[in-house]
């Protein structure tokens, strides 16, 4: 069975197969360096980092992008609030990006290209649309892309043009022919600091953020991708709009496959700094180890939506330490394992990955070859489960640490922090008690509250 992909613009599973045999081109965006990465951000990594890590393991070579977006508004007000410069604080929120990413198991791109080094093929390609027709100059200074003129403008996100401006999300500007053309350059205005603004034809200004995506993928990939990924929030208008730029500029297809991940969602409600109900990776890194991150969101379908809370992450390393344990008790051996696709297990993961990546299916497949693994103490079994296991970033780690990373705490001080936290909740000090109940389970510790008081257990 060849890998089939559910391709967001088509909305139907298709099978894959890239314009050059044997090559990937993939895109994906990245991250808005203003701030810390949230799990929301989390999932989109991991999500890609499996797809890549699949389409290797099944022979592909990939031409990975993951771009950086080290100017826009947001930047520009953050950097001001800080009264830094822009690049001090972009340089910064990368560095941590990096640490994130990196301690979650994502590998990282082949190509990781900041926008600031792309503003030369940015104006060329808003040159190319304007000379199409494609742009025109406001009278305000900004450079618009003209939507109505791009015939195919709502084919990715399946609306009309009306439907689109039913439901705009962007603000009316007097200087747009239409409330839904995006801008392609943003002039400079007096109040913004120096490092925001470069010359160009159409004046000192800045990039929109659609075109920042449009022309580093096509400068690093060429003119057709074979996959582009992202957020399913991206799809309008970034997507959307990334689309109607670069096909109105090249005359080619864009992209063969869109794919989208969801949400991670808090009380039903996606999770993003925006609503304010967002968690760092760092911060739950304090709670949680990486690994059980990682678990958390591979054990889900990257299309589907992901519910986060404390007592899912708990659950995600309690299933991570059965496959541990599993390891622990038959060692592997050194290094990885050749994988033989014919055999039973190898080839059912293979089949249910080749599904539009379907992970959830796959860390089934995982507990079954364990379970296998505890019954027959085979090496070479047990071999096999960190193999596959690697396909999507998962038992790389030594068993008996993992395993054995849990409670430092004797009985006698874990009964402190509970009459602590008790004391905390009597005053309704509710902070003071769930940093406590944090502070025990980041031990391996987990409370039961009932009636008849707190018990304590150990994760399993």
């Amino acid at each position: 069975m060849s890998l089939r992909i559910y391709n967001t613009l088509t909305r139907d599973l298709q099978a894959f197969s890239p314009l050059e045999p044997g090559h990937v081109r993939m895109y994906v965006c990245g991250m808005t360096v203003y701030d810390l990465c949230h799990l929301g951000h989390a999932r989109s990594m991991v999500a890609f980092d499996v797809v890549q890590r699949w389409l290797r393991a099944s022979g592909f070579s990939v031409t990975y992008v993951r771009n950086i977006t080290d100017i826009d508004d947001k930047i520009i007000r953050r950097a001001v609030e800080n009264g830094e410069s822009i690049r001090s604080l972009t340089d910064r929120m990368v560095d941590a990006l990096h640490q994130d990413a990196d301690a979650l198991g994502v590998q990282r791109p082949t190509h990781e290209p900041r926008a600031t080094d792309y503003v030369p093929q940015m104006l060329s390609m808003i040159s190319t649309l304007e000379q199409k027709g494609l742009a025109y100059r406001a009278a305000s200074g900004d450079v618009n892309y003209a939507v109505r003129k791009f015939p195919h403008y709502g084919r990715l996100s399946g609306k009309s043009l009306d439907e689109l401006r039913s439901g705009e999300r962007v603000a009316v500007n007097d200087g747009k022919d239409d409330p839904l053309d995006p801008v392609l350059w943003k002039s400079a205005k007096p109040t913004e600091p120096a490092d925001a603004k470069w010359d160009s034809e159409f004046g000192p200004g800045r990039p929109g953020w659609h075109i920042e995506c449009s022309a580093m993928a096509c400068s690093l990939l060429g003119e057709t991708l074979d996959i582009h990924g992202g957020g399913a929030d991206l799809q309008f208008p970034h997507h959307e709009t990334e689309i109607a730029q670069s096909e109105g500029a090249t005359g080619q297809t864009f992209a063969r496959t869109w794919m989208h991940n969801g949400f991670i969602n808090v009380d039903n409600e996606k999770m993003s700094k925006s609503l304010g109900n967002f968690f760092t990776i760092r911060d739950v890194l304090k709670v949680f180890d990486a690994e059980t991150i990682r678990f958390f969101v591979v054990r889900a379908h990257y299309r589907s939506p992901l519910n986060y809370s404390d007592a899912h992450l708990q659950d995600a390393r309690n299933a991570l330490r059965r496959l541990y344990t599993a390891l622990d008790a038959v060692a592997p051996g050194e290094g990885l394992a050749d994988i033989d696709w014919s055999t039973p297990h190898a080839a059912r993961f293979k089949a249910v990955m080749d599904e539009d990546f379907g992970t959830p299916e796959a860390v089934a497949l995982l507990f079954d070859l364990a379970t296998e693994v505890n019954k027959t103490r085979s090496p070479e079994l047990a071999a096999q489960l960190k193999a596959l296991g690697a396909c999507l970033g998962l038992l790389q780690g030594d068993p008996k640490a993992f395993l054995q990373a849990g409670s430092s705490l004797d009985e006698a001080a874990i009964q402190v922090l509970i009459a602590q936290r008790a004391e905390a909740k009597k005053a309704k000090n509710f902070a003071e008690a769930d940093r406590i109940r944090q502070e025990l389970l980041a031990q391996g510790i987990v409370l039961k509250d009932s009636a008849a008081g707190t018990t304590w257990e150990a994760a399993q």
